[in-house]
Formats: C-alpha cells, structure tokens, sequence
C-alpha cells in the first residue's frame, strides 16, 4: 500500500487528486491532506480517505475543522507551521497542489524523505529552480511535473537525450481576451478577465490565463525543470487546448502530446508513474475534433512573457521576485485598485527597481534568500502603489 500525502487538497488539483485516490482506496494509505478556510470540503475528504491528519492553513479554522472531524480519530491541526510540519511525515508520494509561494517551503521538506514529489506548485520552480532540484539531487528524490504542459514535455522526452532537443513548445488557450483588440484591454474588467473561453477555473488561475502570467511562469518553469536554453522555449496560441506541449528534435521532429483538457491525466501519470494505469478521462475523437489552430502568442497582447524572458536571462532571485510581484499585482487588480494591463506594467517596474537597488543576480540560491527576495518584492510592490506609478 503507498503512502500518500496531499497538499491543497481542497484545490482543483488536489479534488481531482483526492478523486483518483478515492477510486482505489485499497491501494494508498493517506497520511496528511492539507488545505485552506474550506475546513468541511477538507474534512470530507479526509474522512472519505480516512487520513491519518488534516491540517488548515489558517489558525482560526482550527475549531470549526476540529468539530467536523470529532469522534473520526484524524488529527486535526492549523496554521503555516503545521502545513509545513506535515511534510515531515514520512510518505512515499506527495502531491504539492498548495497555490502560491506558500507552497515552496513544504515541498522542499518532503524532499528529504527521498521520496516522489509530484509537482503542481508553479512558484516552487519559478522562485527556487535551482535550489530546488539541488535539493532532489540531495536527498536522492523524484519529482515529477504536474502541470500538463510539463507533464507532456516529460512524457514527450522519455527514452530520448536531452541534448537533441532543439526547442520546447508550451501551448496556450489565450485566455479570456485572445480575440480582443489589442487597444479595448486597457478597459477590460475584473468579470471579463474571470471568464475563461474553454472552462471553468478559480478566478485567479482564469485571470493569470487572460494575463498569461500563468504561460510565462511556465516558460521559466520550462528551463529549470528540463534545463533547457531560454532561447530553445516557445509559447504559441492553440485555441482548443488539446495538445499540451510540443518537443522538436534535431532531426526535425516534433513530438506532441494530445490529451482532453482534465488535469487528471497529468496527475494519474504521476500518480502512477513509472508505470500507467488506468485514468477515467475522455477518449479523444480526432475525426470529431477535425482541426486544430494556432497562432501567434503575441508581446504586444501578452507583455508577461517578455518580461518571463527576462526573468530567465538574469536567473538568480528574479524569479523570486517576479512571482511576488505578480501575485501582489494580481490581488490589485482583483480588489479595484489597478486596471488589467497594470499587472504587467507593475511587475516590471518592481523588477527593474530591485536590480537598480539591489541587484538580483545570484550565484548560489538558499531558502532564506528566495524568502526574502519574495518579501521585498511585495514590499515594493505596495510602495509603487502608494507611489501611484500606475492607474
């Protein structure tokens, strides 16, 4: 039986992780789920699991998850320190789902059991690529990409060098505003940003899709992932979201992965990796399907990637600071007090600020110094907002 763990299990990736674990429960034994103010969607699932522990993130939802669990026998905890502490028992599988720079700290401690994590935290590898992977190489640990663009670039790379790869292809839905000229975005609102074209998703996934800082974050974590040349990493446009990454090869080739836009494939590779097995999402009709588009992820619309390719060409603790800023952006924009093409505008201007004041170039990357990048960049963020150097 494997023992699992799974942080942010009350998240999209963690549900859709907690649904394949509960179609064969006789195969896992679950150790901790971890999540945030949604306390009884959590102690479902820890009760639907029978977890050893669940933990929120957030000290004054102890009592309410206390109550929900009495009599079940799972320990209940709350607070960063406790979500961070449950990486410390030993599993054999975790699934890092937390959204954010929250994520970061407790995946890098389930690393030291030398064990498989598998990775949906964007911002673990955005702001500590390489003090990240040294930490896999460390500790003799698997991590495994479970966004489905990375997950289809490692699937697409099995049994191939590395070293012929001459380019990486994420794809793109274009989120909300692909098809909107280009001079109506300044004007674009919250509720316009929110609305994805192919699905439905949290609102801050939906308007990092319409922004495509989630594609520019994924570019960066294209490189640290694969360590393959920034120049090497494309995004293009595919509106029906069906092929998820593209690797071409130096002979010419380019090998696609297709697969229904349901993260559970990504996340049952994973799951069940090195082997596969069998995962319950839509067959694809390519006949029914007929075409598939593409076009190009244009600068002008998407300013986000320009500045992602910055962020890799400094390296160092740019990352860090890139993701800060983004997230303080995105949560300006999301309570009124910036427009849409702000975010962009904002994040750029705290980059360009902490390479003038302090320099973000750095040879050897630690925890403490990602964490206090972070928290200068949000620092920073706020004093450019009482600046009033954007709208």
């Amino acid at each position: 039986m494997r023992r699992v763990t799974i942080f942010g299990s009350t998240g999209s990736i963690g549900e859709n992780t907690v649904d394949l674990i509960a179609r064969a429960p006789e195969c896992y034994d679950v150790v901790a789920l971890t999540g945030g103010r949604n306390v009884a969607r959590l102690a479902e699932q820890a009760i639907t699991l029978n977890a050893d522990l669940a933990v929120t993130a957030f000290e004054e939802c102890y009592g309410d998850l206390k109550a929900a669990l009495t009599g079940t026998g799972i320990e209940v905890a709350a607070g960063a320190d406790a979500v961070a502490e449950a990486a410390d028992r030993k599993a054999d599988w975790f699934m890092s789902a937390i959204v954010g720079a929250a994520g970061l700290v407790p995946g890098l401690r389930a690393l030291r059991h030398g064990t498989t994590l598998a990775l949906a935290n964007k911002e673990s590898l955005v702001t500590a690529g390489p003090y990240l992977m040294a930490e896999v190489a460390k500790y003799g640990a698997t991590i495994l990409p479970v966004d489905s663009e990375h997950s289809a670039v490692f699937q697409a790379l099995v049994g191939e060098d590395i070293d012929a790869v001459e380019r990486v292809i994420i794809t793109a839905s274009g989120g909300a505003f692909r098809d909107w000229p280009l001079d109506a975005l300044e004007n674009a609102t919250l509720a316009e940003a929110s609305a994805h074209p192919n699905w439905d998703m949290g609102r801050r996934i939906t308007i990092d899709s319409a922004s495509m800082f989630n594609k520019a974050m994924e570019l960066i974590e294209t490189k640290e992932f694969f360590g393959v040349s920034p120049s090497k990493i494309e995004a293009v446009v595919h509106p029906e979201s069906l092929i998820h990454a593209l690797v071409g090869f130096n002979d010419g080739a380019l090998m696609a992965h297709l697969g229904p836009a349901d993260m559970r494939h990504a996340i049952g590779y994973a799951l069940h990796w090195p082997d596969r097995g069998h995962v319950p999402v839509e067959r694809l009709d390519l006949v029914q399907i007929g075409s598939l588009n593409f076009r190009a992820a244009e600068e002008a619309r998407y300013p986000a990637l320009r500045i992602a390719r910055d962020v890799m060409e400094t390296g160092g603790l740019s990352g860090a600071a890139f993701n800060a800023a983004k997230e303080a952006a995105l949560d300006a924009f999301i309570d009124g007090k910036i427009g849409f093409l702000d975010m962009a505008r904002l994040v750029d201007e705290v980059l360009n600020r902490l390479q003038q004041r302090n320099g973000l170039s750095c040879d050897i990357l630690t925890l403490d110094k990602v964490l206090a990048t972070d928290h200068l960049a949000r620092m920073t963020t706020r004093e450019l907002m009482r600046d009033t150097l954007v709208r």
